[in-house]
């Protein structure tokens, strides 16, 4: 697996604090997103490496595992628990400085040391007669949307880390949600299987309609006259236009649901939420001296 140096990624050193990191991120973030460089694919694949990146380093537990075992951090855990057993083995024949701390490898470093005992060039950790096989890393990444984008089912192709990957992302997807694109991830180790890829969706919403879910909602003008008498308005939806009829006498606030007119449910074909309208009464300005007359007969009548 080719090693990805995270903080030549985000541009810092390793003595960099967390508010350098996400200074860092935050200004790499802008630079390769998807918006500021479309259709290009080296910008899409460094937008990726920079949340990657920021994932591991803006979290202290995964980066003091990155920093002592480079590309190799995902399998700390597993390299420790069957170090120590070796190093303790290899103390005890005398040589205290061999075990698997600092300078017991003669200059190696944990990765090189580590592809060496779980099957690199120097053969293999076997346990049981058997060698021992571990699951490659994850991968993480984002893709942004438009809200319109997630109201109906489409194809799209994402690179990462050099692959083309195609998803057919579902009408409904939400804000947030993550789907698991299995064996997308790292090379296993020693057999092991590939890693995984995580894609998190970040819906942008830049209209008049707030969503909750697969329900939205939104507000409707309406002039005081058709509040007061009644009539028919026309409303937006969100795929189009509808004629609704007020009836008299409408408060301000008053609000109306339409069944089926909200945002499709995830995964289930034909499916749709509500749209709920809150009515705001607009008044009318600069009134003539025969309206104001008009409204102030109105009022000594109330």
């Amino acid at each position: 697996m080719a090693f990805i140096d995270y903080y030549s990624v985000l541009g810092i050193d390793k003595s960099a604090t967390e508010a350098d990191i996400k200074k860092a991120y935050r200004k790499q973030a802008r630079k390769y997103h998807p918006d500021v460089n479309p259709d290009d694919k080296n910008a899409e694949q460094k937008f990726t490496e920079v949340n990657e990146a920021n994932e591991v380093l803006s979290d202290p537990e995964k980066r003091k595992k990155y920093d002592k075992y480079g590309k190799d951090w995902k399998h700390a855990d597993q390299f420790e628990q069957a170090g120590g057993g070796a190093g303790r083995q290899q103390r005890g024949q005398g040589n205290p400085g061999a075990g698997f701390g600092g300078e017991g490898f003669g200059g190696a470093d944990y990765s090189d040391f580590f592809e060496s005992m779980f099957g690199g060039a120097g053969g293999g950790f076997r346990q049981g007669g058997r060698s021992t096989k571990f699951k490659g890393q994850d991968f993480n990444a984002q893709l942004e949307l438009d809200i319109h984008d997630a109201y109906t089912t489409h194809k799209k192709v994402l690179t990462v880390n050099g692959e083309n990957i195609r998803l057919t992302i579902a009408a409904g997807t939400e804000d947030g949600q993550t789907i698991k694109i299995k064996g997308k991830g790292s090379s296993g180790i020693n057999g092991g299987p590939n890693g995984d890829l995580y894609i998190k969706f970040v819906i942008k919403n830049n209209t008049k309609f707030t969503r909750e879910g697969h329900n939205l909602y939104s507000t409707v003008e309406v002039d005081l006259y058709t509040a007061l008498l009644g009539g028919d308005i026309i409303a937006d939806t969100f795929d189009g236009k509808v004629k609704l009829k007020v009836a008299p006498e409408t408060q301000n606030g008053t609000k109306v649901r339409l069944k089926r007119k909200g945002f499709p449910v995830y995964k289930k074909e034909g499916e749709f939420g509500d749209l709920t309208l809150t009515y705001s009464i607009k008044n009318p300005t600069n009134l003539s001296a025969e309206e104001k007359k008009l409204f102030e007969e109105l009022q000594k009548l109330r």
